[in-house]
């Protein structure tokens, strides 16, 4: 195949009308959270009813007993590892492809990342990958990360089995899906520990934040002595626990929304196929779209022809950019293979992932970055 450039590949496409999608959204309910916490004084306290209070609607929303609010979804991580006793010198199983800072949150421990392979269908750690980790040279393993990336979810019961079989610690990195339905539970609620990021492009965002949930009162102890350095090291503030009540409460409706626009644009470029994959998930699990991923599969061999595409889609109004760039470059020296990473790589060059504010626009805008997709997808890959 022949790549197309980027301005032939952008000549004469559609536009995608009614941007920029600002992230966070204008909220009344915001600015009255923002007035009460000027109003009792509590903008300026080191902890105040607003952290309280979060802290309580975290444990109702999750049915967790405890909720460790910290300064980040990546310290959260690592803050997760040491409550379940991961130490320098053990090993740390996480997927070839995942969010940087989990490499690097095991890293800061003294630990090593141990890597395993992906489902090319879910974007998240594969559990046969998981399987022949357990068997090969496993020994010194203590804890599992495990991510819910792009709409994607991983399968717990199945992780939790294998984990609980070995010993292993499961830290559920649910920063992306906060809300997501597993079965009869929400994600961040399978493994030993959940980790939710409050970041300044997540579904619920102070601009930085995370919390750590857990039902076990000794990792909860862990953490919180690991975080008080005289005070709490990692902290999220009163102003920012009191934007981010409102928002848990709307969370429902809110992913409700994000999920149909979602199901809008899965049956506008299903003609697609050939070229671009969507993440997939079982029919009885719900998602929440913090990222909603497809494969651009001629870019699986062809890298370049991304870049391209990514061009393309810009240049239209289109909100969606490359994925993440994986590990399966990381040297022998800082990390460990345990087995091939195939999906790993190929999902790294070819990954696009579309941005979530658009999910909450009108429908007409679904129906247009379809047809961005049709159009850009189309003059690349033919």
């Amino acid at each position: 195949m022949t790549p197309r450039s980027s301005a032939d590949a952008t000549n004469r496409l559609p536009r995608v009308a009614g941007g920029p999608f600002d992230w966070p959204l204008a909220d009344e309910d915001i600015r009255a959270a923002l007035d009460a916490a000027y109003r009792d004084g509590s903008w300026g306290r080191y902890s105040g009813p607003h952290g309280d209070a979060l802290v309580e609607d975290l444990r109702a929303f999750f049915a967790c007993k405890q909720a460790l609010l910290c300064s980040s979804g990546t310290i959260g991580v690592e803050l997760a590892l040491r409550g379940c006793g991961v130490e320098a010198g053990d090993e740390v199983i996480l997927a070839g492809y995942d969010f940087p800072g989990n490499f690097r949150a095991v890293e800061a421990i003294g630990a090593r990342p141990v890597l395993v392979d992906i489902d090319p269908g879910t974007w998240c750690l594969d559990t046969q990958s998981l399987e022949e980790a357990a068997r090969i040279n496993g020994d010194r393993v203590t804890a599992v990360v495990v991510s819910h990336l792009h709409g994607g979810l991983a399968d717990m019961p199945k992780i939790v089995s294998v984990a609980r079989r070995r010993g292993w610690a499961v830290v559920e990195d649910a920063c992306q899906q906060p809300g997501a339905q597993l079965e009869d539970r929400l994600a961040g609620r399978w493994g030993d520990v959940g980790v939710l990021s409050f970041g300044g492009s997540k579904l619920l965002t102070a601009g930085r934040g995370g919390t750590v949930l857990t039902d076990d009162a000794r990792i909860h102890q862990r953490m919180k002595v690991y975080a008080q350095r005289g005070n709490q090291a990692f902290p999220l503030s009163e102003l920012q626990a009191a934007v981010l009540r409102p928002q848990l409460a709307k969370l429902p409706r809110r992913n409700q929304l994000r999920a149909q626009r979602v199901e809008t644009l899965r049956e506008a470029t299903a003609q697609l196929s050939a070229w671009l994959r969507p993440v997939v998930c079982p029919l009885d699990w719900q998602p929440a779209y913090y990222k909603l991923a497809w494969s651009f599969a001629p870019a699986e061999s062809q890298p370049e022809l991304r870049d391209a595409l990514i061009v393309a889609l810009h240049a239209a109004g289109a909100p969606i950019d490359e994925g993440f760039r994986g590990f399966t470059g990381r040297s022998a020296h800082r990390c460990r293979r345990a087995g091939k990473l195939d999906a790993s790589a190929r999902l790294s060059r070819s990954t696009i992932l579309l941005h979530h504010p658009i999910l909450l626009a009108p429908e007409q805008a679904a129906w247009q970055v379809a047809r961005v997709l049709d159009d850009a997808v189309r003059r690349l890959a033919t």
